[in-house]
């Protein structure tokens, strides 16, 4: 049986993940007392009908402290249950817009009735040995609905052939840095299409803006030097265990030069035998 704990911060989009995941085959169970986990995973196993893949939530509702939660993953280690964990997360402001938005109240707000920002630093810090511990890392804090399901099935489904779930990412600088990424690319040294009126509405997945980027003899020697550190570190981590890796590739609006130079990072590494999700964060943003 192939365990994942779901876990993060509320409001981070967890009940998204586990309807994601649901919809791939896991069979998912929420808001389970850190107490029982072990106990549930043992009569799970020991079922006619074994279950192959499991997804349950672990979070502040089941476990109070950070205690509670490591003695439920002790206990799991004990059994010889192999488990892996995904944490979402999200920023601080994010998570209280969304709280305000959907005008609910925090779990820890209405346990100990404090302010939902205060909740939200207590809950973080709760929750911080497992965010150290997690094997995959969601930042939801500028995902869509639809990005944050696609994010999560891109992690789970047609994964059993790869040793790394591979992400290549593109952003803009100026909505954020991606919190997931493990590399990071700067692309903004090269010049850019958005001052050209005919390329201003238009992407990097348009070939004409392409053409306009790698007319530069500097854009291919960044390129380069880019593929000969993916290419040399990929490897490294995939012998160090590492079981996802974002890299991110930004410009000023993740609109053209990012994306051109995530498309063809993502085509190198798929020459090198991995099988990368390529993701386009902020291109269907208004720049202005």
């Amino acid at each position: 049986m192939n365990l994942l704990i779901v876990t993060g911060l509320s409001g981070a989009g967890k009940s998204l993940a586990m309807h994601a995941l649901e919809d791939i085959g896991f069979f998912c169970i929420d808001n389970i007392p850190a107490n029982l986990l072990a106990k549930l995973m043992e009569f799970a196993q020991q079922s006619e009908n074994t279950l192959e893949r499991v997804a349950v939530v672990l979070d502040i509702r089941g476990g109070k402290s950070s205690e509670d939660i490591l003695n439920a993953l002790g206990q799991l280690k004990a059994g010889r249950v192999n488990y892996k964990i995904l944490f979402l997360d999200a920023r601080n402001d994010v998570l209280e817009r969304r709280y305000k938005e959907t005008r609910r109240r925090h779990p820890i707000s209405i346990a100990s009735q404090v302010s939902t920002d205060e909740a939200i630093l207590q809950e973080r810090e709760i929750l911080a040995p497992l965010y150290e511990m997690a094997d995959y890392k969601i930042d939801t804090s500028l995902f869509s609905t639809a990005q944050l399901k696609d994010r999560v099935v891109s992690l789970f489904v047609n994964r059993s052939s790869d040793a790394m779930a591979l992400t290549v990412t593109s952003f803009g600088f100026k909505y954020g840095q991606p919190k997931e990424a493990d590399i990071v690319f700067d692309v903004r040294c090269l010049p850019n299409p958005f001052y050209i009126p005919e390329l201003k509405n238009k992407t990097g997945l348009d070939k004409e803006v392409v053409e306009y980027i790698m007319q530069f003899e500097e854009a291919h020697g960044l390129l380069q030097r880019m593929e000969d550190l993916v290419g040399y570190a990929l490897p490294l981590y995939v012998k160090e265990g590492k079981s996802q890796l974002t890299i991110a590739v930004g410009c000023t609006g993740g609109k053209h030069r990012s994306i051109a130079f995530a498309e063809m990072l993502a085509a190198f590494v798929k020459k090198l035998g991995y099988h990368p999700v390529v993701e386009h964060r902020d291109v269907q943003r208004t720049h202005t």
